[in-house]
């Protein structure tokens, strides 16, 4: 994880980290993102914040990797593109995206529809990603 955590949200919502992405990373609300919007957003922002830990523990466990790495050295994160939230069910929801990225001097574009799951699978219900279709 950085040293230092910026004090602008990496998700691009405007507000203050603390008070958007990170009071789902940590503390008392932690993994308790209302929707699945919310959820991915707070998902790509610990993936600028390399946040594996939460990253893990908000992955269905259904489809969850052994293992997550940290960011590759050098790579910067650029920005997130919210285009679509849609409740599919009352705990399935899908959330089309773009994220920005450039390493080694090359741009990188991720487009995908995620999809997410409320369930109660380790206490009380709240959402999980469970896995997306690259675009």
């Amino acid at each position: 994880m950085p040293d230092t955590l910026p004090t602008a949200c990496p998700c691009g919502s405007g507000r203050p980290l603390a008070d958007c992405c990170g009071r789902w990373h940590a503390g008392p609300l932690y993994l308790q993102a209302p929707d699945a919007e919310s959820l991915m957003r707070s998902r790509y922002s610990a993936y600028v914040l390399d946040r594996l830990d939460y990253l893990r523990d908000t992955w269905h466990p259904r489809t969850r990797p052994g293992d997550l790495s940290p960011n590759p050295a050098g790579l910067r994160w650029l920005g997130l593109e919210v285009r679509r939230h849609r409740v599919t069910a009352p705990d399935h929801a899908e959330v089309e995206f773009v994220a920005r990225s450039k390493l080694g001097g090359r741009a990188h574009r991720l487009h995908e529809t995620s999809r997410f799951e409320r369930a109660a699978l380790e206490g009380a219900p709240r959402w999980y990603y469970v896995d997306g279709d690259l675009r």
